[in-house]
């Protein structure tokens, strides 16, 4: 005669967080000034990637219309050659926060190694690399800049790679500061033992281990930027009329200011809210990528 075999305990199921449910406790989401931080960044995103969706023509000009005060034709009302104000600032957006972008995407592509290579190998390597960054950072950004852009010409683009270059050092250093920490670590002796190349531990091993500074640094970087580049816009440096930009259209609203100051206003209005969201989506990801945060 057989007997039945006993049954198999059954292990109680455990519920886990769909991914819906982790997403909204994440640090990011549960940052409140990180919320109006990207519900003001979005609308900027969607001007600089589709501004013809939101807006008309930005140099259209009506000098029928010129200093109208804002109405449902014109919701910005118009500057003094009669063009439309909000789309001068959705069209605006292009030039201003597009070329911060490209001068951080600049600032890492050559900081990011540089950082690595001096912080890894110390020594002479990174003795050479920081007195060359040193002696940028000697100098005013934005005393440079207007340097680089009188001796190479006027345009975004210079102004764009002038920043990118200048942008750099920080870059750099910040890398360069969390790489002497890790390069000395076990983790990183391990990797040696087991007759890993330097390239190897650099980009697979230490690299991503920055990820969470160098994102911080870039949001930061990015702030500057948009100063600097509607800064030396406003200087006559940057973009060139009659393509609008914001930095531009301060100053030029600046002529007529107590006659209408919409223009004036809105397009600093726009420089404020942009530097104001990429600093609190700034500080939302820091909270998101540090682990102390996540734990709780």
């Amino acid at each position: 005669m057989t007997t039945a075999a006993p049954a198999k305990p059954v292990k109680p199921a455990v519920r886990r967080p769909n991914a819906l449910r982790r997403a909204l406790r994440s640090p990011l989401l549960r940052n409140r000034a990180a919320i109006i931080g990207l519900a003001i960044l979005v609308p900027i995103v969607l001007m600089t990637v589709v501004p013809w969706l939101l807006a008309g023509d930005p140099i259209a000009q009506d000098l029928k219309q010129s200093l109208k005060p804002p109405s449902p034709a014109h919701l910005l009302g118009t500057d003094k050659l009669g063009r439309d104000v909000w789309a001068r600032i959705v069209y605006g957006a292009s030039p201003t926060m597009l070329g911060a972008f490209v001068v951080v995407v600049i600032s890492g592509v050559i900081g990011i190694p540089l950082g690595l290579v001096a912080g890894y190998y110390g020594g002479k390597v990174d003795a050479l690399i920081m007195r060359v960054l040193d002696a940028l950072l000697a100098f005013p950004a934005l005393l440079l800049a207007i340097l680089v852009v009188a001796t190479f010409g006027r345009g975004l683009t210079t102004v764009v790679i002038a920043l990118g270059i200048i942008y750099v050092p920080a870059m750099a250093r910040l890398v360069r500061s969390v790489t002497l920490v890790h390069a000395r670590l076990a983790y990183v002796d391990a990797c040696r033992a087991l007759g890993y190349s330097d390239t190897r531990i650099m980009l697979r091993h230490i690299l991503p281990n920055l990820v969470a500074a160098v994102v911080v640094q870039s949001t930061i970087d990015l702030a500057y930027a948009v100063l600097d580049i509607a800064a030396l816009s406003f200087l006559g440096l940057g973009q060139q009329p009659p393509d609008p930009d914001w930095g531009s259209m301060l100053a030029d609203a600046r002529s007529y200011l107590l006659q209408d100051a919409w223009p004036a206003v809105s397009s600093g209005m726009a420089i404020m809210l942009g530097v104001i969201s990429v600093n609190l989506v700034g500080d939302g990801l820091r909270a998101q990528l540090d682990p102390r945060e996540r734990e709780r």
